[in-house]
């Protein structure tokens, strides 16, 4: 019975690396957007409310982003919304997306932590469905503090150590944010001009790597013989996920805070440029695979 098990375990493992190796990246973005009361002040120096300029660039920008980019828009403090997303992680549907931004009127206050929640729960829960393939990456536009700082400040390492790109925009504040010295990328917007330039330069970073598939035999020849006190070691790794919804999983949450990745340092400038590297993710899991093969096989010829 050992024997068909670990041989069922071999060809669905072998078909689902084929699978992941075979398709096209895929990059997913989801925006956490503020839409509480203060969205609702005119940009400097003219009469467009913020948050109107934040539609109209979100409109312009997200109309031209490609199929291999899936977008997820969750709101938080708008009037009148049954749902804070108002359009869920996925490929772009204009018929949806358009109208679902332009119906976004702000109201009350600025929960940002839990909504840095719900945002990062959305993309790891995509990340282990797609069994860690494509990139994860989270835009935050605001232009305000969050009145529970101490969920931004608890959620956010965490976040950042599990390996999601996190990008701020800052919307005419007087001041940076104080997640600016904290995540990967710090944009101000200080007009509407600013603003949709911001928001393209978020995206042509996500689209801008396109490095394709490893499934080459350059890959493959990574894969040689390995301990197998080693390979058990890369297993018992992978049994510890780090796909759980962010602050359930207090050790892990503990130590994200003492291991999260300094980001680059802030800047004075409009933005700091971020290189993803699209392959790293498949390279892993294409070494992880063959890990979970070698052990399957050991055990096999030992029977």
């Amino acid at each position: 019975m050992r024997p068909l098990l670990a041989g069922t375990a071999l060809t669905f493992l072998l078909g689902a690396f084929s699978n992941l190796l075979g398709q096209s990246s895929i990059d997913h973005v989801v925006i956490v957007l503020d839409a509480s009361g203060s969205m609702k002040q005119k940009m400097p120096g003219t009469n467009q409310p913020k948050m109107d300029a934040a539609k109209e660039a979100l409109v312009e920008v997200l109309s031209n982003i490609p199929q291999t980019t899936h977008v997820g828009l969750v709101v938080f403090s708008a009037a009148d919304i049954k749902d804070h997303w108002v359009y869920p992680l996925g490929p772009r549907n204009d018929d949806q997306l358009i109208p679902a931004i332009r119906n976004i009127n702000p109201n009350r206050g600025t929960p940002l932590g839990q909504y840095i929640k719900i945002g990062a729960d959305r993309l790891l829960e995509e990340r282990k469905k797609q069994f860690g393939y494509g990139t994860y990456r989270l835009l935050i536009v605001t232009d305000g503090e969050a009145n529970d700082r101490d969920l931004v400040e608890r959620y956010t390492p965490e976040v950042l150590a599990r390996g999601l790109r996190v990008d701020v925009i800052g919307v005419a504040m007087d001041q940076d944010h104080t997640l600016a010295t904290k995540v990967h990328t710090y944009r101000r917007a200080n007009d509407a001009a600013m603003l949709k330039q911001a928001i393209a330069e978020v995206f042509a970073e996500v689209g801008g790597n396109q490095s394709g598939n490893v499934a080459d035999e350059d890959a493959f020849e990574l894969l040689a013989p390995i301990p197998l006190e080693v390979a058990s070691s890369a297993i018992n790794a992978l049994s510890q996920s780090g796909n759980d919804p962010i602050g359930t999983n207090q050790n892990f949450a503990e130590s994200s805070r003492r291991r999260a990745p300094n980001p680059r340092p802030h800047t004075t400038t409009t933005h700091t440029t971020v290189h993803i590297d699209k392959s790293g993710s498949v390279l892993k899991l294409v070494i992880l695979g063959g890990l979970v093969l070698l052990v399957l096989l050991k055990a096999i010829t030992k029977r």
